[in-house]
């Protein structure tokens, strides 16, 4: 499988994607904003764009489609609740469904809730195995849930389906905010030396060219999965006292999530 990871440059942070099967040219394009850079990077690669698949409804990510299609003829794949919400979807894809692209690509579908209702993300089944995971994880961070969204479904989908994934799984969002995420982990866990090094690699990175974590790094660097972490719990505390009545890993992530939006 070829993963061409497309930075839009622009004022969003989008990565864009393109999936091509090495012995056929068929290719995958992945919520696609910047139809124009997917459609000359396919060009000139030789390849085929046969499907498309957005990751979820939001304009930053669905507002290619049409003039991708008009120019391939690609399917259109979403979730199959994200009928009333992304016009023209050709094929309604459910958590358990795997899309195949050419003959080396196999991605599963996970059904993903939490920054949308109906978000999806792909895990590709490969000798490395990646995550095309859309808004729902960032590099160090996590998905808002301001638009259609709703943070106790995205706690759900982090305890019972990313934090089960191969610690080699490399990881593709949909946007590049890894430095200040980072910054945000260091804010409540200033002693996280893994996180310290990271920052230091990635401070002003070319995002034509970004460092690409996978899930055993995220699990050292990403505040959304160390709800265990002592400090972390204690900085929690500091800030909404109220919660010490009621700490649990979900109302750990629950704040962290409001931290977040506001920090």
């Amino acid at each position: 499988m070829i993963v061409e990871q497309i930075w839009t440059n622009n004022p969003y942070r989008n990565f864009n994607y393109l999936l091509a099967c090495d012995e056929t040219g068929e290719a995958l394009a992945i919520d696609p904003l910047d139809h124009s850079k997917c459609l000359n990077i396919a060009k000139d690669n030789g390849w085929d764009i046969t499907k498309i698949i957005n990751t979820h409804h939001h304009l930053d990510h669905i507002g290619g489609n049409d003039q991708l299609i008009s120019k391939t003829n690609a399917k259109l794949l979403a979730h199959e609740n994200a009928n009333h919400l992304i016009n023209n979807i050709d094929i309604g894809l459910s958590g358990g469904d795997v899309v195949k692209i050419g003959k080396t690509i196999e991605l599963e579908v996970l059904d993903t809730p939490g920054h949308t209702m109906s978000h999806v993300c792909l895990l590709s089944h490969s000798n490395v195995p990646s995550l095309f995971s859309g808004d729902t994880l960032f590099n160090a961070g996590a998905g808002n849930c301001h638009n259609g969204g709703d943070p106790y479904y995205l706690f759900s989908t982090f305890k019972n389906i990313l934090s089960k994934l191969k610690d080699d799984t490399l990881l593709y969002p949909g946007h590049e905010y890894i430095e200040n995420n980072i910054r945000f982990t260091l804010n409540l866990e200033p002693d996280n030396l893994y996180a310290k090094d990271m920052l230091d690699r990635v401070s002003n990175q070319d995002p034509n060219y970004p460092f690409v974590t996978n899930i055993g790094i995220e699990k050292k660097i990403n505040t959304f999965f160390r709800l265990n972490e002592k400090l972390i719990i204690e900085n929690i505390v500091k800030l909404d006292p109220e919660i010490k009545n009621k700490l649990n890993k979900k109302n750990i992530f629950l704040a962290l999530r409001e931290l977040r939006n506001n920090w």
